[in-house]
């Protein structure tokens, strides 16, 4: 079927965090003013429909009118194992898959259980916040392996640094985002395989999220870290259908150890986590029937950034910006407008009312930058540019 993603499916008054979350959202300091009027583009959840075999079998699992205790079919696994293979071929076995509520969850149970108080622990900055949060919040060390971004805002890895931060005695761990959050890199092959291998050289475990490696463009392609490594040993592989699908609210991440010591580890300290009726449904559905959905949203989302790019250039020329690999977000340099990072603030925040996310969140690399979630429908998204172009419009 076709589906119509320009369609604006009002969100308020459904316990959304994005649209009904304001008075949340000023207790955390992410704004300062929230209202009926603002246009919310800050977290990674999409404004827009999931596929239709997916609703067909949330509704199928309602009509049965009972929700009691669940457990993991065959067919889940065998969804699983299905989608990796046809898309990434990738073999999983179902040994190897630890269901886990959510990948932040995830990665704060991967540091507690497989590092130590007082370990290093390499991330990637200008980064997803919450890697630091789970490695300074559980009492380790962040090593900053930042990023290196060129004159046009492409991102590359510093190889000389990060070896020697993983040579380092007490790093035992490295986080790796790919495709990367904020800035949208996918990292080649031989850049992970490089990753790897220094890796396990040192005895340092990756803990890989790749929750965003089905939203890619069209003409990219991703590769699994542990497709490219010479060893599986020391990966732990994040994988989600909360962010490709739209169901971060049924709580799904898939979490998959080769190594059968290390996911003893992480399964003990996971616990028990039984899932959701709804979690079950939603998956088999999704891997077995969503792809076309996919498909068309790619285009949609492609379609979305090469408006964005082009608005930009016309009317905002000053942001520097590119159309990420992959993800559903993009990484805008605000530097050339010469306003500080708090200037740049108040007339997104306040004035335009437009809520996104300050790059300062990201780590220090990212003071001049803001990150926007752009997976809503166009029409909301050229409002939200529109607004933010005429803040900017006395500066030079």
């Amino acid at each position: 079927m076709k589906y119509n993603f320009d369609e604006v499916v009002n969100r308020r008054n459904t316990y959304s965090m994005k649209w009904d979350g304001g008075e949340f959202l000023k207790q955390v300091g992410l704004t300062e003013r929230y209202d009926e009027e603002t246009i919310p583009l800050f977290t990674a959840d999409m404004d827009l429909p999931v596929p239709q075999p997916l609703l067909d079998a949330l509704h199928k699992t309602v009509d049965h009118k009972i929700f009691g205790y669940s457990i993991f079919p065959p067919e889940y696994f065998e969804a699983i194992q299905h989608w990796f293979k046809k898309r990434h071929d990738r073999d999983i076995k179902k040994e190897e898959i630890v269901y886990s509520p959510g990948t932040v969850h995830a990665v704060n149970v991967a540091v507690r259980a497989l590092t130590k108080p007082g370990d290093g622990i390499i991330i990637q900055r200008p980064v997803y916040p919450p890697f630091t949060s789970a490695v300074e919040g559980n009492g380790r060390i962040v090593r900053n392996n930042a990023l290196k971004a060129d004159e046009n805002g492409y991102y590359t890895i510093d190889f000389e640094d990060f070896e020697a931060k993983a040579k380092e005695e007490n790093t035992t761990m490295f986080i790796l985002c790919n495709p990367h959050n904020p800035v949208g890199r996918i990292f080649k092959e031989e850049e992970l395989k490089r990753l790897s291998d220094i890796c396990a050289e040192n005895g340092v475990i990756i803990v890989a999220d790749e929750i965003h490696g089905d939203l890619i463009r069209q003409n990219q392609t991703f590769t699994p870290i542990a497709k490219v490594a010479n060893q599986l040993d020391h990966i732990v592989t994040c994988t989600a259908i909360n962010k490709t699908f739209n169901v971060a609210g049924l709580h799904c991440t898939n979490v998959i150890i080769t190594n059968p010591e290390v996911r003893k580890t992480f399964s003990k300290a996971m616990g028990m986590h039984l899932p959701s009726p709804f979690t079950v449904s939603a998956l088999i559905a999704a891997y077995r029937e969503g792809e076309d959905w996919l498909e068309q949203l790619k285009e949609y989302l492609d379609g979305t950034m090469e408006w964005v790019v082009n608005f930009l250039a016309e009317n905002m020329p000053n942001v520097k910006v590119t159309i990420p690999e992959g993800t559903y977000v993009m990484w805008m340099d605000f530097s050339r407008y010469n306003l500080t990072p708090e200037e740049v603030h108040d007339r997104i925040y306040n004035k335009a009312n437009v809520l996104l996310e300050d790059g300062k969140m990201f780590g220090e690399e990212g003071l001049q930058y803001q990150r926007i979630c752009l997976p809503s429908p166009r029409p909301i998204i050229k409002e939200a540019f529109e607004r933010i172009a005429k803040e900017f419009a006395d500066v030079k």
